[in-house]
């Protein structure tokens, strides 16, 4: 096997977000319900037997040290392999939206490389490489929407009934380490249960970190206002600046800001790479 085209990592929307407190090392603890959608970035990987990495940026640049490539080095750290790769990354999850997109081609690079190199990594084993890479990588690798808690490691798996979305990332991102460090962040929400989220779920609690982020950036509130403007209540996804809602029926939405993107998902049951490392029963928060 010397090439792996085409290979797909998708988006999470984040239903709810509760900070529920902060450990001493300054880390916070959360509580929320990942959900994975039909937005994709499209990974190529191609074998080198040098040993080097290299990546071709095919949409938009990306940092010279972006999650790609670490997650590619920390593969080679973990398992002394030899050889190579390299990686085209064809961008469309926008960057600083709180959609997990570079976590998300990291757990793609994970769980392609470990094919193509023949590593036979389990997914436990993938896990614990990609902790160390960012809290969202372990749920891209598990590939299954989930209730998610501590500060990303507890994971459960959850079922989702299908549904339609419109996703706002309006003109501007956001930094995660602005929200969190913010002094008027709320840190002490109650713990929820599943229970009471699965009664509805797409409805189902608050972003806590919202009230923040409309504050550091305004085209949170008018992506919201856009919304509204239909008679659609949307909220924030994680810790960027894109903003969601449940689509009734058949509604399409009106035009939206040029600079704006906007698209109308659907979520998935399961990650379209869902069994490429085997499964053991050593995974990153059992």
């Amino acid at each position: 096997m010397r090439a792996l085209h085409d290979v797909p990592a998708p988006a999470k929307l984040n239903l709810f977000l509760h900070v529920l407190g902060r450990r001493a090392d300054g880390l916070h603890l959360l509580q929320s319900a990942f959900m994975l959608i039909d937005w994709y970035d499209t990974l190529h990987f191609e074998h080198r037997a040098d040993g080097h990495l290299s990546r071709e940026d095919l949409t938009v640049a990306l940092p010279d040290d972006d999650l790609v490539l670490r997650a590619a080095r920390a593969l080679q750290a973990a398992t002394g392999t030899p050889a190579g790769a390299h990686i085209g990354v064809h961008k469309r999850i926008p960057a600083q939206a709180g959609m997990g997109g570079g976590s998300s081609d990291a757990a793609t690079t994970l769980l392609a490389l470990n094919r193509l190199w023949q590593l036979g990594l389990t997914l436990g084993e993938l896990e614990r490489i990609g902790l160390a890479l960012g809290a969202d990588v372990p749920f891209f690798l598990r590939g299954r929407n989930a209730w998610v808690e501590g500060v990303g490691e507890r994971i459960t798996p959850l079922d989702l009934p299908f549904a339609r979305f419109a996703v706002v990332k309006p003109a501007h991102g956001l930094d995660t380490g602005r929200i969190f460090g913010d002094p008027l962040l709320k840190r002490n929400s109650d713990p929820a249960i599943i229970s009471g989220f699965a009664a509805n779920p797409y409805r189902f609690g608050t972003n806590d970190l919202q009230p923040v982020a409309e504050r550091l950036c305004p085209g949170v509130i008018q992506a919201l206002q856009w919304l509204a403007s239909q008679d659609l209540r949307g909220r924030m996804t994680g810790s960027g600046s894109a903003v969601f809602v449940p689509l009734p029926g058949e509604l399409r939405l009106r035009q939206a800001p040029a600079e704006w993107q906007v698209r109308e998902c659907s979520n998935m049951e399961a990650h379209p790479l869902a069994g490429w490392a085997p499964s053991d029963d050593s995974s990153v928060g059992g």
